[in-house]
């Protein structure tokens, strides 16, 4: 997984700074964390987050959450782009759907789970950037999207060039150019990391649409409160928190690719409203009674298992239809054969020069221990092991391809007693042992790097 963006933390329990500090440090670009509300603004100016991470209570009390709802409030009202996720201990269905209404885009209960903390704060970066991508610009129109690099298989910062030369991918390179040309809807299916995103836009370069836009959304991070706003658009005042008018995703995508990522997360209502504008080729913005016609061509993809889904009633079989008019499946990097060399060798080539590093081949060692790893998360993970390597290449590969698709060794785990320990020696590693410049690394106070220093006992 990879987080980057910034992210800005804003709790008033220290404790609960420097956890988040230390499991999110390595996987975003950089952190701030704030314990006084006050500062949110001027912080929003001067370190421009991509996500916000706020606590719901801080003087007032400790329960209601009513201090979080007024400073989301004046986060959006400075800053409508913005992405907050709310924390509390104290979580209840009210709770969590007035704050998806006021426009956080998540709620998550503390103590968290480590792993799913890092998922939510990677989806948020990602809403972020679309946002950003989306914005609406002088005279009321949308920039067409960016089109994202991928990072699974693509030709990294050169397009998206689809590598492989093992049976399957032949196959369906094969299958992927008789499909392309058509208008027909297509499903991509296969495990996490092995590129789906990639067959996407390869499909919408070779087809008639290619001069309009792609439009990714991943469904699986979009809460269920917010889909329609985030598909259809919306008026201004439409709902709290919409200042302004904002056109959605499928709007964007006229004429071009609507594609669908992680289509098999979506819940039966959301099941139900994709359907209906999948069958009536229009949308309506929320708080208006326009309706407007639209032509896109849907994308979906989906790593679950749609066929024995629909067979438990989880996925509308009508809606698996509309999508399904052509189904291509991705096998998992393991099934490529010497197709792990050729990616390998891509991504060796793309980051030496991003890096202006000075390898040029894989040694026999490293090839070997290329083809030997199973590679659980597909390219993706092959693609990150790779710079990973190549960021830091005094250190032998074959260690490095023994991390998982998170960044983290078999002898690593995510206990934060561990990361704490771990951290607060680097910090003090790195401060040469100076106390306040240790705390200021660690975003606490010297009494509380103290406190923490004989608890684990460094």
């Amino acid at each position: 997984m990879e987080c980057k963006g910034k992210v800005l933390i804003v709790d008033d329990n220290e404790d609960i700074l420097l956890s988040l500090n230390m499991l999110l440090r390595p996987w975003v670009d950089a952190i701030r964390v704030i314990s006084n509300p006050e500062r949110i603004i001027e912080f929003m100016d001067s370190f421009s987050p991509d996500v916000i991470l706020l606590d719901m209570n801080f003087r007032r009390d400790v329960v209601s959450g009513e201090e979080g709802y007024e400073w989301l409030s004046r986060i959006l009202e400075h800053d409508p782009m913005s992405v907050v996720i709310f924390m509390t201990a104290y979580v209840d269905i009210e709770k969590t759907v007035r704050a998806i209404k006021a426009g956080a885009v998540d709620f998550i209960p503390k103590p968290w789970d480590n792993r799913k903390m890092l998922e939510t704060v990677h989806s948020a970066v990602d809403l972020r950037r679309s946002r950003m991508a989306h914005m609406p610009v002088d005279g009321g129109g949308v920039e067409e999207p960016l089109s994202p690099a991928s990072d699974a298989g693509g030709d990294v910062g050169e397009g998206n060039i689809f590598i492989g030369e093992s049976p399957v991918i032949l196959d369906l390179k094969e299958r992927m150019a008789r499909v392309a040309v058509t208008d027909a809807n297509v499903l991509v299916t296969g495990e996490n990391g092995v590129g789906k995103d990639v067959v996407a836009h390869e499909l919408h370069r070779l087809s008639a649409r290619s001069s309009k836009p792609i439009v990714s959304i991943d469904v699986g991070c979009i809460p269920e409160q917010l889909f329609e706003s985030e598909l259809f658009g919306h008026e201004k005042g439409a709902f709290t928190g919409a200042v302004a008018a904002r056109a959605g995703r499928i709007e964007q995508a006229d004429g071009g690719t609507l594609f669908l990522d992680e289509i098999g997360n979506l819940s039966a209502a959301m099941q139900q409203k994709l359907l209906s504008v999948i069958e009536r080729r229009e949308i309506s913005h929320i708080g208006s009674n326009k309706v407007n016609r639209i032509d896109v061509r849907i994308i979906a993809a989906t790593n679950a298992d749609l066929h024995a889904r629909v067979g438990e009633g989880t996925f509308r079989e009508d809606l698996f239809y509309r999508l399904n008019t052509v189904e291509l499946h991705l096998p998992p990097l393991r099934e490529r054969g010497n197709d792990i060399l050729l990616l390998a060798r891509h991504f060796l080539r793309v980051y030496s020069r991003k890096y202006n590093r000075r390898i040029d081949a894989f040694t026999p060692e490293d090839e070997a221990a290329l083809m030997s790893y199973t590679w659980p998360g597909n390219v993706r993970e092959l693609q990150h092991c790779v710079e990973r390597w190549l960021i830091d290449s005094a250190t032998p590969l074959v260690p490095v391809i023994r991390k998982n698709q998170y960044g983290i060794s078999a002898h690593e785990s995510l206990n934060l007693d561990e990361l704490e320990r771990m951290t607060i020696r680097r910090a003090l590693e790195q401060s040469d042992g100076n106390m306040s410049v240790a705390a200021e690394l660690l975003g606490i106070t010297r009494y509380a790097l103290y406190r923490k220093i004989d608890k684990h006992g460094i």
